[in-house]
């Protein structure tokens, strides 16, 4: 199962917070596994403000500020959009019994870091939404200009802080970067995502990427920031949007980890395929498949820029294969990815002038091989000088290390490794030191 960690959290002294901060449950509490309606609390701290309303382990959470808890991501939106400064209503069920308190919940602890003075600012994009960002200097470094790191992170609707209840491979990553890479490192949080305004879950490409634009246009008018040594860092989503932020910024470089450079259309048909492999479906299962429902199915939604809702009603023998929601796909609204799908990728990969650093894992079932070889292919027949490849064995998209595409699929642990990290922050130095 699943689990919901906002358990207790380590504090900082950081500066101009400016948004309000966000609150916290100071539970355990379980994902939705959307079949069944709610999230149950599957541990409580006594003492905490939970526990002194009356709520108890068991618990199922069935709304919250009267949004109701349906899905994954509805409950993703709902903890992003805890207040610590109003009161929060709560209505949960208990041996089939609904009741409803009003809590006032406590603020999110702000992230700790070693070695590092950390800055949770704002800034305001283009569209008027409030977005946090936040900053980490290596201590004693405020005073000169240093080199810089900005982490564009995937498409996924979740946070790029490190409290301490995070432990993923991703967040490991992160936290590396911050505290061992000796430069500063700027983070953006999406519109809804931990302490910034607005709703994830209804925010389109060309938005979310403004934001992105924005922070860059800000983190480079640092007085600590030599605004010609910051190297782009994108992970998923972001690896393909990092030649175009450095092309468009003048950035110093390029690292891209788990990237791709077809359309999306392509690349969900890849997905799918993939998919339907690892479910041990034979050749001839896939390929009626691919044709008759998947296919139709993601040219009608991305091309053609209609729901999975109205496609699935003029097609009702697609219902039994879809996997993502009606009105969204992977936590992100369909006009997402209409736009995601007129964005001509491929075009930034084959302009970049900078110097580029690839990763992608063996064991990485989201994105190709052969879209990593493409992105290679290009650059040499343009010319680029300054690139490489690594093709790191048995990583999946998640930072972490498995024996198989299955293992990844199926979420098992996997392990970690020190050089996945490390390996990001020597290329970033090894792109800056290079003419």
């Amino acid at each position: 199962m699943r689990i919901l960690f906002i358990f207790i959290i380590f504090s900082l002294t950081v500066h101009s917070q400016e948004l309000n901060r966000r609150a916290f449950f100071e539970s355990k509490i379980s994902w939705p596994n959307n079949k069944i309606p709610g999230a149950e609390i599957s541990e409580i701290l006594e003492k905490s403000i939970l526990h002194k309303a009356g709520f108890r382990e068991g618990d199922v959470i069935i709304k919250v500020d009267d949004r109701a808890v349906l899905n994954q991501e509805d409950w993703s939106a709902i903890t992003y959009s805890l207040s610590s400064v109003r009161d929060t209503k709560i209505e949960a069920k208990r041996n089939g019994k609904l009741f409803l308190k009003s809590v006032r919940l406590k603020p999110l602890p702000l992230e700790e870091n070693i070695n590092v003075e950390t800055l949770y600012e704002t800034i305001t994009n283009d569209f008027g939404i409030k977005q946090r960002t936040i900053i980490t200097i290596p201590k004693g470094k405020r005073n000169q200009k240093n080199p810089s790191i900005v982490l564009i992170q995937g498409l996924s609707c979740s946070s790029i802080e490190k409290y301490s209840s995070r432990s993923n491979n991703w967040v490991k990553l992160i936290q590396d970067l911050v505290e061992n890479s000796n430069m500063v490192v700027m983070r953006i949080e999406k519109p809804g995502v931990g302490d910034s305004e607005g709703d994830c879950g209804k925010t389109d490409f060309l938005t979310e990427l403004n934001g992105y634009e924005s922070a860059i246009k800000k983190l480079k008018s640092k007085p600590y920031v030599d605004s010609s040594k910051v190297v782009v860092y994108g992970n998923s989503m972001g690896s393909a949007l990092a030649p175009y932020l450095a092309t468009k910024f003048s950035l110093a470089g390029v690292i891209s980890d788990g990237t791709f450079f077809k359309s999306w259309y392509e690349h969900m048909l890849e997905i799918e395929r993939r998919i339907l492999e690892i479910e041990d479906k034979t050749q001839e299962e896939i390929y009626n498949l691919m044709n008759t429902i998947y296919i139709p199915l993601y040219y009608e939604m991305l091309v053609k820029k209609r729901s999975f809702e109205d496609v699935l009603k003029d097609n009702p023998t697609y219902v039994k294969y879809h996997r993502q929601g009606l009105q969204h796909m992977y936590g992100r609204p369909m006009n997402y990815y209409h736009q995601v799908q007129d964005f001509n990728f491929a075009k930034h990969w084959e302009n970049i002038k900078v110097p580029v650093r690839i990763r992608w894992g063996t064991n990485d079932w989201i994105m190709t091989e052969n879209d990593n070889d493409m992105i290679i292919s290009v650059l040499k027949a343009k010319n680029h000088k300054n690139h490489k490849l690594y093709k790191y064995k048995d990583l999946d998209h998640w930072s972490t290390i498995h024996p198989d595409y299955t293992s990844s699929f199926n979420f098992k642990p996997g392990t970690w490794e020190k050089k996945i990290s490390q390996q990001i922050i020597d290329w970033t130095w090894e792109i800056l030191k290079k003419p």
